[in-house]
């Protein structure tokens, strides 16, 4: 095929020597139709990329639904963006009911940002990636600060992201999560991580916070489930242009127990344009593409929303399928849209695959039960979403299952499966509209996933036969519109490992549940052997609104998540926290900040943090005084722990508005929450607490008590 490609119009090259108010023009106005508040674009047939040649941009990209922003450089930092918001995604809604749950699919890969602009009121500065489900950020260095939610004063819900998905990236500052509710991040460098709603969860990430097994907003503790290393993974293919314009498709070579980013050009095979077919929606058909396929070629998807009545067949070793631009694929005759055959290193990514009118056994089928997969060359799946209903023009629309991989040693990277909840123009989906029983089907043994996500299916969400699977972050949520007979009585769960497997490992594996439309009881969140309960590290449900209950995390293990009278409003999360944190260390001896165990428990703490007693960490600072209780264990100086120091008298009054002694206020510069006598992270007093309380290692830096300053908020 041609080097250089002849690239269709929805794909957009730039290069330095353009007019940046020209570039500027072209990603606003993709913006002005897939972007913007409303959720404008949210099911739009329209997809664009923009790839950015080695060079310096002052530019500010926008990043709207169905739209891919890529450098071209075979390192990151040769596409440098200079702007003061760079590449960025606000949430695509500023409701506080809706903030960024619905601000899915997009993606931006392979650049530098020296963004510097102050998106929130947590002092960052840097990018925003306020988004939730199917919106990937790869292989990004972000020069100053990542913000990963948005904040407008007085949404103390602060956008409720909800589950997104970062690798191989340097983050030189703070990484805030925020309101993210779950999040995975996989071999990256950050500076710092703070926050988190529900499910952090951190592989091979250095800088990352030692794993919390749940939250508790009065000690400040955030749940967080750190992994040392991946134990295998692939990063996703992506494309360069040399200095001669000559394109080559970059595939990333396997890596076993990785730490950290990897940007080494030696680590990955460079395949020449040459032997790469580039599709064009307007004019490719299952038919052209395949016998493409069947000569050997690569293909790359130019975005567009292709209607297949015949699934791409890759039967190739090492063959690789990479969209651009969340190139949909629409099975409109009851098939899948990709089958990839009993081979070896095929890689799949970049795509969303859609049912259509007629129920297709799956939209993915990965291999047949005959083929055991090679160790040394794992097929990888990379930003594969698929969906069963949304867009108007295909319904009813149907599957059985969304993904079935029956082949060994696949590895799944960031995924979301996802039976529509809501459809175009605003209609909810009831009654089983839009069918799909499963939305994951693991036959095959050794099967790897990071960022797993299913929704809404009408049985399990996940189902899982084959042996060795490890899962890294999952969030399930159970239908709206099930019934007691149709769903509880079946004992249907969010996470199900067969009885036969015999071996299994899940970290931060998370079931949500609103039952909208009838009081549902669900047994249990997870099912999985006995044998396997320890397996299960940080397990977790969540009662998210509506009605009914799941009785038990794991099995019958963990707490009952229901409406919580006291709080009927809010969300009430439950966590699993019996199973050992292996992957901790405790030592007799430590330096101040060393990760350890909170003494009698399996609950990490790093420094100057407190246990869920309410104990002070063992490697906290001598001089940290900020949780209720000293240590109970010193690793720091072994002994007797000190007292605190005295705290300085209070500060004047502030003018500003008025709180009571004990509200639940922000913590001065931050998004961690405070409540009367109690300490903020930097040690400082809480506004709210009472003008006589000594507890804190400083005294309190703003005072609502006699005022409070416009620079925090009260929380109700």
């Amino acid at each position: 095929e041609p080097n250089p490609p002849t690239w269709p119009s929805t794909v957009s090259v730039f290069g330095p020597e353009d007019a940046m108010a020209d570039i500027q023009r072209t990603v606003d106005a993709a913006y002005a139709k897939n972007g913007g508040q409303a959720e404008n674009g949210q099911f739009s047939s329209l997809r664009f990329a923009f790839l950015f040649k080695p060079g310096s941009y002052s530019v500010d990209v926008p990043v709207g639904y169905y739209t891919q922003v890529s450098g071209l450089g075979t390192a990151p930092t040769d596409v440098v963006f200079t702007s003061s918001k760079g590449v960025f995604c606000e949430e695509a809604s500023y409701s506080v009911k809706l903030g960024a749950l619905d601000t899915f699919w997009r993606a931006a890969e392979n650049f530098q940002t020296e963004a510097d602009f102050a998106w929130n009121e947590n002092g960052n500065k840097g990018m925003i990636w306020a988004a939730s489900q199917a919106s990937s950020l790869r292989r990004i260095v972000v020069s100053n600060d990542l913000d990963l939610y948005e904040y407008r004063h007085g949404d103390g819900a602060a956008g409720y992201a909800s589950g997104g998905f970062l690798s191989n990236s340097w983050i030189k500052g703070t990484v805030d999560s925020g309101s993210q509710q779950q999040f995975l991040a996989r071999n990256c460098k950050v500076g710092k991580w703070s926050d988190g709603v529900w499910n952090i969860v951190t592989v091979g990430v250095q800088g990352a916070n030692p794993s919390h097994c749940g939250a508790d907003q009065e000690m400040y503790t955030h749940p967080y489930v750190n992994v040392a290393v991946a134990p295998e993974i692939a990063e996703k293919p992506f494309i360069t242009i040399d200095t001669s314009g000559k394109y080559h498709l970059m595939a990333p070579r396997v890596a076993t127990q990785r730490e950290g980013i990897d940007f080494e050009a030696s680590h990955m095979e460079a395949i020449d344009f040459m032997q790469v077919y580039v599709t064009d929606a307007d004019k490719d058909t299952a038919a052209t593409i395949n016998e493409k396929l069947a000569s050997g070629l690569h293909v790359v998807l130019a975005p567009g929303v292709y209607e297949l009545s015949a699934p791409l067949e890759l039967n190739k070793k090492n063959q690789i399928l990479l969209g651009l631009g969340l190139a949909t694929l629409v099975a409109t005759s009851g098939t899948p849209v990709v089958k990839v055959g009993d081979v070896a290193g095929v890689r799949v990514a970049g795509i969303i695959a859609e049912a259509g009118p007629v129920k297709s056994p799956s939209l993915v089928l990965w291999g047949s039960a005959k083929f055991a997969g090679d160790a040394s060359n794992p097929g990888v799946m990379s930003d594969v979403f698929t969906r069963v209903g949304g867009p108007a023009k295909f319904d009813p629309a149907q599957a059985h299952a969304t993904v079935v991989i029956n082949s060994g040693h696949v590895i799944v990277d960031n995924s979301w499966y996802w039976r529509a909840d809501h459809e175009e123009g605003g209609k909810s989906v009831h009654n089983g509209d839009n069918p799909c029983e499963v939305a994951a089907i693991f036959n095959g043994n050794d099967i790897t996933t990071y960022g797993l996500k299913a929704e809404h299916c009408l049985t399990d969400q996940v189902q899982w036969n084959g042996n060795r699977g490890k899962t890294f972050m999952l969030q399930a949520e159970m239908p709206y519109d099930v019934t007691q007979g149709n769903f509880g009585d079946k004992g249907y769960v969010g996470y199900r490992v067969a009885s036969n497997v015999t071996e299994h490992s899940a970290y931060g594996v998370g079931i949500y549940h609103y039952f909208r439309d009838a009081a549902v009881t669900v047994k249990s969140g997870i099912s999985a052997p006995a044998s396997l309960e320890k397996s299960f590290v940080a397990p977790l449900t969540v009662f998210l609104n509506g009605q009914g209950t799941i009785q038990h995390i794991l099995n019958d293990k963990g707490a009952a998540t229901a409406q919580d009278p006291k709080s009927p409003t809010k969300a009430s999360p439950a966590w699993w926290c019996e199973a050992p944190s292996s992957f901790l260390d405790s030592p007799g001896t430590c330096q101040v900040g060393d990760p350890v165990i909170c003494p009698g428990t399996g609950v990490g703490c790093k420094g100057n943090t407190c246990c869920p007693d309410g104990s002070t960490c063992p490697s906290a600072a001598e001089a940290f005084g900020c949780c209720p209780t000293p240590k109970t264990e010193d690793c720091v100086k072994p002994g007797p722990p000190m007292p605190s120091p005295p705290s300085p008298s209070p500060p004047s009054p502030l003018p500003g508005k008025m709180c009571n002694v004990g509200d639940t206020v922000m913590c001065p510069a931050t998004s961690t929450q405070c409540r009367g006598d109690q300490c903020c992270p930097d040690g400082s007093t809480c506004p709210s607490a009472e003008a006589t309380f000594k507890g804190c290692a400083k005294a309190k830096t703003e005072d609502c008590n006699h005022s409070l300053d416009s620079s925090f908020e009260i929380l109700f």
